[in-house]
């Protein structure tokens, strides 16, 4: 007869397998994304220019290979982590211990702050990705990124919902990489942990500055200037592919200023 009570369970019987990728896919390639993506928003700091030229490199792959890299590396393995994050916190699987000689503060925070961040991960991906215009939201525009990033961000309301949102996120990678230390058994004694924590904590606080200084940038972006910019790139690169003419103003003279 087969055992279906919890002791049965599939969930159960490969705990140590779901820790593992569950932790392996909230550093790679989720975490890993997510620094990327704040590193990139924050080149808004030095100008719309740069943060443009970094927008149009990740474009430059094309439509369909960035759909592939967006559902392979980004959606696929965020669904993952969020959905076993959710059997975890549910009981599904066993508390295993990773907060033995930890904060039990820490232990709520952590899996508060991941509802947090699945809710505004999705709220974001429908305020600013193509995929949800037809739904009233993809507010972004990848040819107008400084602009169209700056108004989507320029309401109060929605200022504090991606502050929130981002400090979760801040929180929720910061500590689980401690927790993923852990799991993986990279530090397991009392000391090692001390010392995993200090340097999670300045990772969490550095990585929260970074997501919190980009907002400041967008909120101070001189939008005219930046949609003036953006409309001779494009002339611009219609010139070079032979669909326009050459601009009659130089973009060079736009706007080198405007990330702040």
């Amino acid at each position: 007869m087969t055992d279906t009570g919890p002791q049965g369970s599939f969930l159960v019987r490969h705990d140590f397998l779901i820790r593992r990728l569950h932790s392996l896919s909230g550093l790679v390639p989720v975490g890993a994304y997510m620094v990327v993506h704040l590193l990139v928003n924050s080149s808004i700091l030095a100008s719309t220019t740069i943060f443009q030229d970094n927008v149009d490199r990740i474009h430059s792959v094309g439509p369909v290979a960035l759909q592939v890299i967006e559902w392979v590396f980004i959606f696929i393995p965020i669904l993952f982590h969020a959905v076993f994050g959710v059997v975890i916190i549910a009981g599904g699987v066993p508390n295993t211990g990773e907060y033995r000689y930890g904060s039990n503060i820490r232990y709520t925070l952590q899996r508060a702050t991941g509802i947090i961040a699945f809710f505004f991960i999705a709220w974001h991906l429908w305020h600013m990705h193509h995929y949800f215009a037809p739904l009233g939201g993809g507010n972004f525009q990848h040819q107008h990124a400084s602009s169209s990033a700056a108004i989507a961000l320029s309401s109060l309301p929605v200022k504090i919902g991606y502050a929130v949102g981002v400090l979760a996120c801040c929180f929720h990678l910061a500590n689980g990489l401690w927790t993923m230390g852990i799991t993986w058994g990279v530090w397991t004694s009392p000391r090692a942990q001390k010392h995993a924590t200090t340097v999670c904590a300045v990772f969490g606080i550095g990585l929260a500055c970074l997501g919190l200084s980009a907002m400041s940038g967008f909120g101070d972006v001189d939008i005219k200037a930046a949609e003036e910019m953006e409309r001779l790139r494009i002339q611009e690169k219609k010139y070079i592919e032979g669909k326009e003419e050459r601009p009659t103003n130089s973009r060079r003279g736009v706007d080198r200023d405007s990330g702040g």
